[in-house]
């Protein structure tokens, strides 16, 4: 395998339409546990470009990434957020909500409804574990700082996530047929879903 490899493109319920087989919901947990790959699931064009960096300038193992097909918003990450494989998207300091790819846009989403609560939300980006593991611990908690509560959302399986968080919003079965949005919503990846999970935290 040479410095990158393919994208995987279906990497989410969203693109419910194709039906439930090309939603493997356990296909990052997979990946994530070759050793020496570095995986990247961005969460907007601009995150994508950032990754395709990442992986040309990588020349200890390969790279992979996970893209999504749905819209979504664009995101400004900061310089090298990407490439530390997590950055803070939104500042916040009650509990954080952390996110990948598509759900990235859904937990800003979610720290708008909390916000009107008067709930202060911290949103990071998190395209790669394995890159975040490997800045200092400095980096870490300032991007996860040590005490606030942590949810983790992603449409796949929670396996692996307890290493970052206290609870997630995932996925433990295969998606269904049907258009994006409505199997979004029927298994439980709205804005109100993840925000009712925070208040659970707090």
């Amino acid at each position: 395998m040479g410095p990158t490899s393919p994208d995987y493109t279906h990497d989410s319920i969203g693109m419910g339409e194709d039906g439930p087989t090309h939603q493997p919901v356990e296909q990052l947990a997979g990946l994530r546990a070759i050793p020496n790959l570095v995986v990247l699931r961005p969460a907007d064009a601009n995150e994508t470009a950032a990754a395709w960096r990442v992986a040309l300038e990588r020349s200890d193992g390969p790279t992979l990434l996970a893209l999504s097909r749905q819209k979504l918003p664009v995101l400004e990450p900061p310089a090298g957020g990407v490439s530390k494989g997590a950055y803070v998207a939104a500042d916040g300091d009650r509990v954080v909500l952390i996110g990948t790819g598509s759900e990235v846009s859904l937990c800003l989403a979610a720290r708008d409804v909390l916000s009107k609560e008067g709930v202060s939300v911290r949103v990071v980006s998190m395209p790669s574990w394995e890159l975040f593991r490997q800045q200092p611990q400095t980096y870490r908690d300032e991007v996860l700082p040590p005490g606030l509560p942590r949810l983790a959302v992603e449409a796949a399986s929670p396996m692996g996530w307890r290493e970052w968080v206290d609870a997630t919003v995932t996925l433990d079965r295969f998606g269904a047929s049907a258009p994006g949005n409505v199997v979004l919503e029927k298994l439980g990846f709205t804005a109100e879903a993840v925000a009712s999970k925070a208040r659970d935290l707090l």
